[in-house]
């Protein structure tokens, strides 16, 4: 027996040994019952740990989408308004649980010991709240135009605002105060609620594009008085010109409160959809934290955004030159808005628009070009390790993209098909192919900074370094191995600085392309944020495709753009600070 023990404790000492950091598992029956991380419900949930969830949300959505399909294409046979009674149930069930974990679940003990710090940031949070703000005085113009037409409203519809304004103000607070939090007890139910929010977000942005599909289609039938006679019966019938012919019974009365709440709806309602599209990506980030546990050096401390980083980078050019491009789109923005509707200026609004992107966009692929190439004389380390809020950014910016691609080669075909057809042809096509070639670059410039390290610089810096100080003398020697050393180990002053002591050229040049990029993308995200859309009116799409078909694809890919220019603002942003 001594010997048996005496052996046992040597093994034992051994593993230890070997393994310092190692426990002694515990008995599995005493570990599920000791552990305060696990759920009573884990022993009959199914392994994957976002299988119940994910089935959840693609069920909902799904139902949701088959839903407001069925309203777009047939409303008259969705006699209850059960699309509205859906969004109602979804976003009361969304409520119950954002109001469960603010006022009880965060409060028990060990349910967030982790943060997530890239989550949440900064810029993204400023403009979710910017949007959220917009949005609820949205709610604001909007019940006071449903109130004002409530006899021909369905009681559905009029409710939403009150229903949806809670629901927007209680999740900016969740997101707001709670983004980063990596939640690890009632799992399962944390999981199903956000999930709940996220479906709710992506349909009511769905709703949402469709109702403007909508609005658009009986604001160019009534502006421009298209002549339908040139399409066939299947195209006629796909408008649904007697329900266009229906709607025009239940109009805003000529009352001032009426027509002013329209107005202000109008104006707002692109920022209702930037808003659920952003909401939407912060709580899937949520979504993916669930569970999720955090090393202690995770944490990276990032510069705050304030105007010394634009006064201490010596930030120039790239301001100057943004702003150049800020003022000129102001201008060319005002003009589109007061021309395009004077049948004798119409032509000269389209060939400004034009001539403003046909401008803009070769510089900002050059700067994008420019970009990469400093990232390749740079030769930062790529971040290693699974990020849940990086690995959305990247899907983002290529998923905003694909609207903007996507009617780019849209017309590419419509002009390989029937030809330019004089000269809005020709800008039309230029102004096609220059977005696929600005779009791509800027995407790569993005992703590739977003993948760097913040201070460690590549491996072949060491070996190059190494290999230089070999022919020096052994007093320089000592002096570049710690230098290298230092580099290499992510010492932040010293990655930062030359030799002499000044910034180098490398980070001042992403700097100024960052800065310039930044205000172009805002510039770009106004002008159709705003309701310029010269492709609705004018396109090799619409000539080729037909007025019904080019209208939905327009409709589909320019709320995508709209999201894209937005995004990437934010993804420069943090670029910018970490250059």
């Amino acid at each position: 027996m001594d010997l048996d023990h005496g052996a046992t404790e040597l093994n034992s000492s051994w593993r230890t040994l070997r393994n310092p950091h190692r426990e002694e598992p515990a008995h599995s029956s005493d570990q599920q019952l000791q552990d305060p991380g696990l759920d009573p419900v884990v022993v009959w949930v199914p392994s994957g740990k976002r299988l119940i969830s994910g089935l959840l949300g693609l069920n909902v959505v799904l139902l949701g989408a088959a839903l407001v399909a069925g309203q777009v294409f047939n409303p008259a046979e969705l006699k209850h308004q059960e699309p509205q009674l859906f969004m109602l149930l979804l976003m009361g069930v969304s409520l119950v649980w954002m109001l469960w974990y603010l006022l009880w679940a965060r409060r028990q003990p060990g349910i967030c010991p982790h943060k997530d710090h890239h989550a949440g940031g900064l810029t993204v949070t400023v403009v979710l709240m910017l949007f959220a703000a917009f949005s609820l005085l949205l709610y604001v113009f909007s019940a006071g135009y449903l109130i004002s037409m409530r006899e021909c409203k369905p009681a559905a519809t009029v409710v939403s605002p009150f229903i949806e304004a809670p629901f927007l103000a209680l999740q900016t607070y969740l997101l707001w105060a709670h983004s980063k939090d990596c939640i690890h007890r009632h799992k399962i139910i944390t999981r199903s609620g956000l999930m709940v929010i996220l479906s709710a977000d992506l349909l009511l942005w769905l709703n949402a594009v469709t109702e403007d599909t909508i609005h658009e289609e009986i604001e160019l039938e009534r502006r421009d008085r298209l002549d339908f006679s040139n399409l066939n019966s299947t195209a006629a019938g796909g408008l649904d010109l007697e329900g266009v012919s229906n709607s025009s019974l239940c109009q805003c009365s000529a009352s001032a409160a009426c027509l002013t709440f329209r107005k202000g709806y109008e104006i707002l309602f692109p920022f209702h959809l930037e808003y659920y599209l952003m909401a939407g990506c912060m709580v899937y980030v949520m979504w993916k934290n669930v569970g999720r546990g955090m090393s202690p050096g995770h944490h990276h401390v990032s510069q705050k955004l304030t105007l010394n980083v634009v006064y201490q980078g010596g930030i120039f050019f790239g301001l100057v030159l943004g702003a150049l491009v800020l003022v000129a789109g102001v201008v060319v923005f005002i003009l589109y808005q007061v021309w395009v509707s004077q049948q004798q200026l119409r032509l000269t609004a389209f060939h400004i628009f034009y001539g403003y992107h046909l401008a803009v966009m070769p510089v900002m692929s050059l700067c994008s070009l420019a970009g990469l190439l400093v990232h390749r004389l740079e030769r930062r380390a790529s971040e290693e390790g699974h990020n849940p809020t990086r690995s959305l950014d990247v899907l983002l910016l290529v998923a905003a993209a694909l609207g903007q691609l996507a009617l780019s080669y849209f017309s590419l075909v419509a002009a390989l098909a029937v030809g330019t057809r004089g000269t809005l042809g020709d800008l039309d096509l230029s102004y096609s192919l220059l977005s696929l070639l600005e779009l791509i670059l800027q995407n790569i410039f993005i992703i590739e900074g977003l993948h760097r390290h913040p201070s460690l610089l590549a491996k072949k810096k060491q070996r190059s370094s190494i290999f230089k100080s070999k022919k020096k003398i052994a007093a320089p020697i000592e002096e570049e191995k710690k230098r290298d050393i230092s580099l290499l180990q992510g010492d932040r002053p010293a990655a930062a600085q030359e030799h002499d002591g000044k910034q180098p050229w490398t980070k001042r040049a992403i700097q100024e392309i960052c800065c310039f990029l930044i205000l172009s993308n805002i510039m770009l995200w106004v002008i159709p944020a705003f309701g310029v859309h010269p492709q609705f009116e004018n396109g090799l799409g619409k000539q080729f495709f037909g007025f019904s078909v080019w209208f939905v694809l327009v409709n589909l890919g320019q709320p995508l753009g709209v999201f894209y220019r937005m995004h990437s603002v934010g993804a420069l942003m943090e670029l910018l600070l970490s250059a």
